[in-house]
């Protein structure tokens, strides 16, 4: 034991200092990673290695195009993480297949550099977050690296391709009949449009509008649904959840996105508005418990670092600022949604990073 220079009387418990000194170490690799991780989706590196053979680094540059030291050093990079093995004997490295399915398989249930790409550009972001702690002012969600948008879409989506359809909808009171005979659906907060692609894709009776305020997201939105051919019952339009177009909907559908709003119950009100007396609102939101002990854990860690970079400061750049912050539980969310005017609110399912809530007029 000893005493510290700046509080004489507080007592240092040496071997918990190395051991959380151990603690940083692992948190720096991590850090450091997460470029190596984009760096490794970006160029192919990972897709190159996923049939699961050992691969030199001279063979891997070849392959991907790249430049053989520095293909080298990312992998001793990787090795060194337990991203892929090593063979000394034969100065050899290999991608398992468990990780190839986690790295490389862009239509896996688990693929993860996405949120890589996501968490990365939020980091470019640090110094305007850090003012945005002095003013209190926020940030905007279009003001961020682009990689903010095309990550946040990649990390979401192969929980949307293995959900959404499959079992969170099936969950809703009767809306998968109603989709299936034909309705109008809208998509608020749409972002990229993977949402409500998908959706289209599976129910050729219905159409799909989405809105977002993000123009650049709205276009990229328009440029997916014309690729997969559904520009006849697809579209995107700029729009704030506070002004939404048309209606009456038979489902309103927010995804991730209600959390970040900065006047939630406005959206609320809003989309009660435009919805048909008989329709439902579909809610998916970061999976979270109703207290902060209860979202100290891996998961919950992530999204809260997501919601001081991203999640907080957005709501707070918007008229009322809210701030629910991505980990605000199933209890403060059904608050917003009463609040907004609906009676009706009940958890229809979850995953492990997602709640899914139904709610009615």
């Amino acid at each position: 034991m000893t005493t510290t220079p700046t509080h004489p009387t507080q007592t240092i418990d040496e071997a918990k200092v190395q051991a959380f000194v151990g603690q940083m170490l692992g948190e720096l690799g991590a850090t450091l990673n997460a470029a190596l991780v984009v760096i490794g989706d970006r160029l192919g590196l990972y897709k190159a290695m996923a049939d699961g053979r050992p691969v030199t680094s001279a063979r891997l540059a070849e392959r991907t195009s790249t430049d053989e030291r520095s293909v080298r050093e990312w992998l001793n990079a990787q090795a060194a993480g337990g991203f892929v093995t090593y063979d000394p004997a034969t100065e050899t490295y290999t991608l398992p297949p468990e990780h190839a399915f986690v790295l490389a398989e862009e239509d896996s249930p688990v693929f993860m550099p996405g949120a890589f790409e996501l968490s990365a550009g939020a980091i470019r972001d640090e110094a305007r977050i850090a003012e945005a702690f002095r003013s209190g002012a926020g940030m905007g969600w279009h003001e961020h690296d682009p990689d903010v948008f095309h990550g946040c879409e990649r990390f979401f989506r192969p929980g949307y391709q293995h959900n959404l359809v499959q079992s969170w909808i099936p969950a809703l009171d009767g809306v998968a009949d109603k989709l299936r005979a034909g309705a109008r659906v809208a998509d608020v907060g749409c972002g990229h449009g993977a949402s409500a692609i998908i959706m289209a894709q599976a129910f050729p009776r219905s159409t799909f509008v989405g809105f977002d305020y993000h123009a650049q997201s709205i276009e990229q939105a328009t440029a997916r649904a014309r690729e997969a051919g559904l520009s006849d019952r697809v579209r995107f339009e700029v729009a704030p959840a506070q002004g939404i177009p048309g209606g009456p909907y038979d489902l309103v559908c927010t995804f991730d996105c209600l959390h970040d709003m900065g006047d939630p119950v406005g959206a609320a009100r809003e989309i009660r508005r435009t919805l048909a007396d008989d329709g439902t609102w579909l809610i998916v939101e970061p999976f979270a418990g109703d207290s902060v002990q209860e979202n100290l854990n891996p998961v919950g860690r992530i999204y809260y670092g997501a919601s001081t970079l991203l999640c907080t400061p957005a709501s707070q750049s918007q008229d009322v600022g809210l701030a629910l912050g991505a980990q605000a539980g199933e209890a403060r969310l059904r608050d917003v949604v009463t609040a907004g005017g609906f009676t009706r609110f009940r958890r229809a399912a979850e995953t492990p990073f997602n709640l899914v809530l139904e709610a009615r007029p």
